[in-house]
């Protein structure tokens, strides 16, 4: 399984990045820097734990996209182990572009 390269939220660019160690915690699964319009995911984890952390960060970028500079962990906890399992449970091809 490989993450995505990038993923557009907000009309901005976030680059995926896999590494060793996220923001300097061995016990971070993975950070969304928004100054430099990136998503950073722990690379040992197992596949769905990389998703649902892809999920999760992509989800602090919607927030500080849409203006929230600040909100609070347990909500973005709770919303995206949900849309988590809402994305993949479902197909969504209708909603692309041809």
């Amino acid at each position: 399984m490989s993450l995505p390269e990038q993923i557009k939220v907000g009309g901005m660019k976030y680059s995926v990045i896999e590494k060793d160690t996220v923001d300097n915690n061995p016990q971070c699964f993975g950070v969304c820097v928004y100054h430099d319009t990136h998503i950073e995911i722990k690379k040992d984890l197992a596949v769905e734990r990389k998703e649902q952390t892809v999920i999760h960060e992509m989800l602090h970028g919607v927030f500080f996209e849409s203006g929230f500079e600040e909100h609070q962990e347990e909500m973005i906890n709770r919303v995206s182990t949900v849309l988590y399992q809402v994305l993949k449970d479902n197909d969504f091809s209708w909603i692309q572009k041809s």
